[in-house]
């Protein structure tokens, strides 16, 4: 996903006016971005975009406004304020905007601190495509917890490249505990640690 895509599929959109103008706004006076953040899900709208059930309307235009942040040298402490000062749905927002923007691996603790609650959309929004800054540990562990939340491992970007023996062990012993206590393990999770030991023998 870019930004051109996010502008594609809010083309038309009756506020696109309105998203325009605070782009400019934001790059003018970064100072603006959190206000304007704050409400573009209220003047956008929740509706998905087409072909892009990932993204709805709101949450592609508090991207876009990251995005215009692009240039601002001080954009990652910008993005992270935006982050630690915003609900939910605006922490899920500036998660699936990071791979969007450049800034290398800066924004990573982030990742970490939506890894450590208990938000299943939060932890799902973590393991994106800019989970690539994860170290390999944390990569696992952000995995794993997506087995024991019951978050579906279609979440995690790039799944199957990154699985190795390290995870195969993690998901062998949760497997034997959830057993043991007679709980089910989830079938993703299951054809996952097939794959991996078959890959392995």
């Amino acid at each position: 996903m870019t930004p051109d895509d996010l502008r594609a599929g809010l083309l038309g959109h009756p506020k696109w006016d309105w998203l325009v103008a605070a782009e400019a706004h934001v790059r003018a006076d970064p100072d603006a971005v959190a206000t304007l953040f704050a409400r573009a899900e209220r003047t956008l709208g929740r509706d998905p975009l087409p072909g892009r059930p990932q993204w709805t309307s709101g949450r592609a235009g508090r991207a876009l406004l990251l995005v215009a942040l692009a240039r601002t040298p001080d954009r990652v402490d910008r993005i992270t304020t935006v982050y630690t000062q915003g609900d939910t749905a605006e922490r899920i927002a500036v998660l699936q905007a990071l791979p969007m923007l450049p800034i290398g691996a800066a924004a990573a603790p982030l990742l970490h601190d939506a890894l450590r609650t208990n938000d299943a959309r939060l932890v799902a929004a973590a393991l994106g495509p800019y989970a690539a800054h994860l170290d390999q540990p944390s990569w696992r562990q952000g995995v794993v917890k997506c087995v024991f939340m019951g978050i579906p491992l279609d979440a995690v970007d790039r799944l199957d490249e990154r699985a190795d023996a390290g995870l195969a062990a993690m998901l062998a012993a949760l497997a034997e505990e959830r057993t043991a206590a007679g709980r089910a393990v989830p079938d993703d999770a299951l054809a996952l640690l097939h794959r991996l030991t078959e890959s392995a023998s």
